[in-house]
């Protein structure tokens, strides 16, 4: 599909350091929240009046637009909530102040294109800008638009990202829905809880992507999305996406597991590590970032840093397998038992 060239992640671990990811950062309260860098590369004006999505997505694109010499045809973001907390912040000041003199700021950032378009502002970029709201597949829409984009002009740069951030609204709402857990836990105790619902989380990855194979972290070969709560059809849909994308008689080296400690949710999880094989080596990664909409985009942050380290934290593992080696890592996804997602990415 296309190639990835550089990435860059903010998320409840170190992982703006790399090797930070060895070291596990633990929740506080039952939350994963990122670990926010100093933002140096942002004016402090326009810091100081950055919701947190908002800031967590300039931050991690910054980077990646300071040090890319070829120039972005365009900007796509995935992202389920945006700006939600200063939108919720805005609606609050409407009943304050009785639709009186409100604050711009929250209304402006208050929308989930926010990003992009500040990006599209901060980098001068006149491209194309389009934010996807698709709630547990917003970043797997966003990596298809690029794909068809890349397959049109395989030679054009797109940066690409995925991120949400834990707003007070929805978390109240989510955990009154019994999609957050109710007792005290810890990240380090998420897959032995053997309770129904999940620990909230936030993060935000980027990625420059093109056609281009020279100097490529990574490739992402191929991606598949379904919507469906039948457990069979996810078996039979990941069993034909194998065949499709991977060499007669080969398999995948790592399964890099969305699992996220709710037990109703189990099931797809295992039924999925049963078909790639007992051989496979099995990794996840919800303890790390908790659980959100566009925790995927993490994966592939991460997939393209075991690519590149050949190596993956001990605290990632949940099985270990014959391989030892890892060029093509399958992530699968389950966003509340309904939108399903399978990412494969080579080395």
């Amino acid at each position: 599909m296309f190639y990835i060239h550089e990435t860059s992640c903010i998320s409840p671990q170190q992982t703006l350091l790399k090797e930070g990811i060895n070291e596990l950062k633990e929740s506080v309260k039952n939350k994963l929240y990122a670990v926010e860098p100093s933002y140096e590369g942002i004016p402090i004006k326009m810091l100081r009046r950055m919701g947190k999505a908002v800031r967590m997505g300039i931050g991690a694109a910054i980077p990646l637009l300071q040090n890319n010499d070829e120039p972005l045809n365009g900007i796509i973001i995935g992202t389920a909530m945006g700006g939600m907390e200063d939108c919720i912040k805005f609606l609050n000041q409407m009943i304050d102040y009785n639709e009186g003199m409100l604050t711009p700021t929250n209304f402006v950032q208050g929308t989930p294109n926010a990003i992009a378009s500040q990006l599209g502002l901060l980098g001068k970029n006149k491209g194309y800008n389009t934010t996807h709201v698709h709630r547990g597949l917003s970043f797997e829409n966003a990596v298809i638009d690029t794909s068809m984009l890349l397959k049109e002009n395989p030679t054009n740069n797109y940066l690409l990202g995925g991120l949400d951030e834990i707003s007070t609204y929805n978390y109240n709402i989510d955990y009154l829905g019994d999609w957050y857990k109710k007792e005290s836990l810890s990240n380090n105790d998420l897959y032995t809880a053997n309770s129904i619902a999940s620990m909230a989380g936030e993060g935000a990855a980027m990625f420059r992507v093109s056609g281009n194979p020279a100097n490529a972290l990574a490739k992402l070969r191929a991606i598949h999305i379904l919507q469906t709560t039948d457990e069979n059809l996810v078996i039979a849909q990941l069993k034909q996406f194998l065949k499709a994308n991977l060499p007669f008689g080969e398999n995948i080296d790592l399964f890099l597991s969305g699992e996220n400690g709710d037990a109703r949710l189990l099931k797809y999880y295992t039924s999925c590590e049963t078909v790639v094989g007992n051989d496979i080596t099995v990794a996840r990664f919800k303890h790390m970032t908790g659980e959100y909409p566009t925790s995927s985009a993490i994966a592939v942050w991460l997939a393209c840093n075991i690519l590149q380290r050949n190596a993956i934290p001990p605290h990632m593992l949940k099985k270990k397998g014959a391989e030892i080696n890892f060029k093509r890592i399958l992530i699968y996804n389950n966003y509340r038992g309904l939108q399903h997602s399978l990412i494969l990415v080579e080395a």
